[in-house]
């Protein structure tokens, strides 16, 4: 018969509230975006009364389509060049989205140090890989594309 550990680690306790206040953060301030793009305290780059007419476009057809219409920029509004766009109420709501996202990362660099303090060097050493391994697909080092 095994025992069960039904305690949990320090580490899995600090992981939790890091994930639960960012959690918080990220919906409340996705909440506040989407009122300034609601409310038109922002103006958003496809005007309110034409993004119905590209909800069943598919994504690069539609990135063509705001580019060619909207912003006219040189080449098309991929990875992280949204981060141009944060004064339109449209695409400030990406960065609660990636706030969210990025939560877990800041989990596993939080709970690293005291992994290693109590010797648990194989989950240590999982955490900080999944961090990186995060952060490298979220900066766009590592990418499956099509092309």
């Amino acid at each position: 018969m095994s025992h069960h550990n039904t305690q949990a680690t320090e580490e899995q306790v600090q992981y939790a509230a890091i994930l639960e206040k960012g959690m918080f953060a990220g919906l409340a301030l996705m909440i506040i975006a989407f009122a300034l793009y609601v409310l038109g305290v922002l103006p958003p780059v496809v005007p309110l009364n034409e993004i119905s007419t590209y909800w069943s476009t598919p994504v690069h057809d539609y990135l063509v389509a705001i580019n060619t219409n909207f912003l006219h920029w040189d080449h098309l509004p991929t990875g992280w060049s949204w981060m141009h766009l944060l004064g339109y109420g449209d695409f400030l709501n990406f960065l609660p989205v990636a706030i969210l996202s990025g939560v877990t990362i800041l989990c596993y660099i939080v709970i690293t140090p005291g992994l290693f303090a109590r010797k648990d060097k194989a989950m240590a050493f999982m955490a900080m890989a999944e961090a990186v391994i995060l952060t490298l697909a979220a900066s766009g080092v590592l990418s499956v594309s099509g092309h």
